[in-house]
């Protein structure tokens, strides 16, 4: 068990401003969260950086995402959702300003074929090295792995979500798949139990992050969350979890400075 604080990349949250065009996705839309609330909500924490994440409900707007990592600084990365139609200057253009993945939003809406999908998940990695992340029931996996198995870097949210599915997340993560240890009370399993197993297949894969605001989530954040890995594993894993291994992933344009205070 590790009592102190410990560095953290936060791989997976929103930033939802005014002024930027939002979308409903299913009749829905998120109240403002803006990057002084989500400061101050993680004032208590040692963040070093983490991944700005488009949301369903952000469409294609690339607006609202360069402003926001304009503002955080070059610690910070997004994930976007892109239109096929991007023509690979403006990914380049993207790529500078920090962006390093793209997302697919599989559970609640997609308007565009899973094969067109894996070819632009190719694309991009073949030009820029950017990875894919899903927002997937993990019950859908099976369906889609003939097609996502071929991905060359994968991460999917919130750990899968699903029971049903989890044996299948757990084998994409023993082929090198990432999981994201976030959106905790989005799952219908152990989370705990789900950690050790994600961990133990695939060290290097397991990366955490808060969700934020957790726009639809039955709760948000809570420092309990991440007191989960602090006091789940030993020092190095956790270490691995709350920041190594995201900063290995995402290479935001400046590494931060490590530190874990001891």
């Amino acid at each position: 068990m590790i009592s102190n604080l410990l560095s953290l990349f936060d791989a997976h949250f929103h930033i939802i401003e005014r002024g930027f065009p939002l979308v409903p996705n299913q009749g829905y839309l998120p109240e403002y969260f803006t990057i002084d609330d989500y400061k101050q909500q993680l004032a208590p924490l040692n963040i070093i950086g983490g991944a700005v994440v488009s949301g369903s409900f952000q469409a294609y707007d690339h607006a609202y995402l360069t402003q926001a990592l304009k503002t955080l600084g070059p610690n910070y990365v997004g994930v976007m959702q892109l239109h096929p139609a991007t023509d690979d200057e403006q990914l380049k253009q993207l790529n500078q300003l920090g962006v390093r993945a793209i997302r697919f939003n599989l559970k609640r809406l997609s308007d565009t074929p899973i094969d067109q999908l894996c070819h632009l998940a190719n694309r991009v990695y073949e030009l820029l090295g950017w990875h894919t992340e899903l927002y997937v029931d993990s019950s859908q996996l099976n369906t889609l792995l003939p097609q996502i198995a071929h991905l060359p870097k994968v991460c999917i949210d919130h750990l899968g979500l699903s029971k049903s599915g989890f044996k299948t997340t757990l084998k994409m993560a023993e082929s090198g798949a990432y999981l994201k240890a976030s959106g905790f009370s989005r799952v219908d399993f152990s989370v705990p139990a789900a950690l050790k197993d994600l961990y133990q297949a695939n060290p290097e894969g397991l990366i955490f992050g808060t969700d934020l605001p957790g726009t639809r989530a039955p709760r948000g954040f809570d420092l309990r969350d991440y007191h989960l890995i602090v006091d789940g594993f030993d020092q190095a894993a956790a270490e691995k979890i709350l920041f190594k291994n995201a900063l290995t992933l995402y290479q935001p344009i400046a590494y931060p400075v490590i530190t874990t205070e001891l």
